[in-house]
């Protein structure tokens, strides 16, 4: 039996995600440790357990909690949970966890560019892309509310299926985390990447849930705007989308319980912190004027983020 099928597992980035991965996981049996700089979080995980609540019921789940990778083994697998602005400092962090050459990373973070920026410092060969359909927010240290219980997805980044990734798979369902081996794990991050380009300006900038930016007639005019923009430089990088489902998605989002979600830029410019756009929206810019593609709303929305970070920088640098 390999470790894959049974797999030891590290989280880099304890936040709402890496949370809820770590907690279910850790609550199906495997062996489950989280790091994170958050010190006052990590404290209160070893001594109370991970609170998860909302989606199956109120618990507390005892997991190991560290805020420096060298106090742990090399593991089978490790999750990439950190913000992307953190991608290089996480990465560097996690060098000692990676010293066995089996030991496999998967991002499940937004956008693209994260397995190109991780990779290029743990070992492009032990990246495997991840996307994942959860949410969930950090209410407090130690506190995470999960939403839903939703699919989440792994895949090889050159496609198909591999042995590593189909066992991963498997264990990963078997401790309580539907995870489906995918072949096609780029287009299908592609695909969540218009989502995410829908909204995360329209939501993230007004503070609007998805729901009430799909009833707003001007904003619902430019999310589609934008995801129309952004397959277009999928279709130009040779990752050709299906136009039916880019249809059908706003009326997919107000039949669940994502409608009263917000983008996640919301939350992070509230409490004055940089956003994702740069692997959102800038990662999609880039590639457009690679291949001459004209993204006019993906600018503007890009452009007012970074604005209003420019503005929070200066305000924190102030004092005010």
């Amino acid at each position: 039996m390999t470790g894959y099928e049974h797999p030891t597992v590290v989280v880099v980035g304890a936040g709402a995600m890496g949370c809820v991965f770590g907690g279910l996981l850790a609550e199906g049996g495997l062996d489950v440790t989280l790091i994170d700089i958050w010190q006052e979080h990590v404290e209160a995980i070893n001594r109370d357990g991970l609170r998860l609540s909302g989606h199956g019921g109120e618990r507390f789940i005892p997991l190991r909690a560290i805020t420096d990778a060298t106090a742990v083994a090399p593991p089978d697998v490790v999750f990439f949970q950190c913000k992307a602005t953190a991608n290089a400092a996480a990465a560097e962090s996690a060098k000692p966890l990676f010293a066995n050459p089996a030991t496999v990373a998967i991002s499940f973070q937004n956008g693209l560019g994260n397995e190109e920026e991780i990779g290029a410092i743990i070992g492009a060969d032990a990246m495997i892309a991840g996307l994942t359909a959860q949410a969930a927010i950090l209410e407090g240290p130690g506190k995470v509310r999960n939403f839903a219980a939703l699919p989440s997805y792994i895949g090889e980044i050159a496609g198909g299926l591999s042995p590593r990734v189909e066992q991963l798979a498997a264990a990963f369902s078997r401790a309580g985390l539907e995870t489906h081996a995918s072949a096609e794990i780029m287009r299908q991050k592609w695909s969540k990447l218009l989502v995410n380009t829908a909204f995360a300006g329209t939501s993230g900038i007004t503070g609007l849930t998805l729901g009430e930016v799909i009833q707003h007639g001007q904003l619902s005019v430019v999310a589609r705007r934008a995801m129309e923009e952004a397959a277009a430089v999928a279709a130009a990088s040779g990752v050709a989308l299906d136009a039916e489902a880019r249809r059908v998605v706003f009326d997919q989002i107000m039949a669940g319980a994502a409608r009263n979600n917000k983008a996640s830029v919301y939350a992070d410019l509230s409490a004055g912190r940089r956003s994702e756009v740069d692997y959102i929206y800038g990662s999609v810019i880039r590639l457009a004027s690679r291949h001459d593609v004209p993204v006019p709303t993906l600018g503007v929305l890009f452009g007012l983020i970074k604005g209003r970070e420019q503005a929070m920088a200066r305000e924190r640098a102030s004092g005010s």
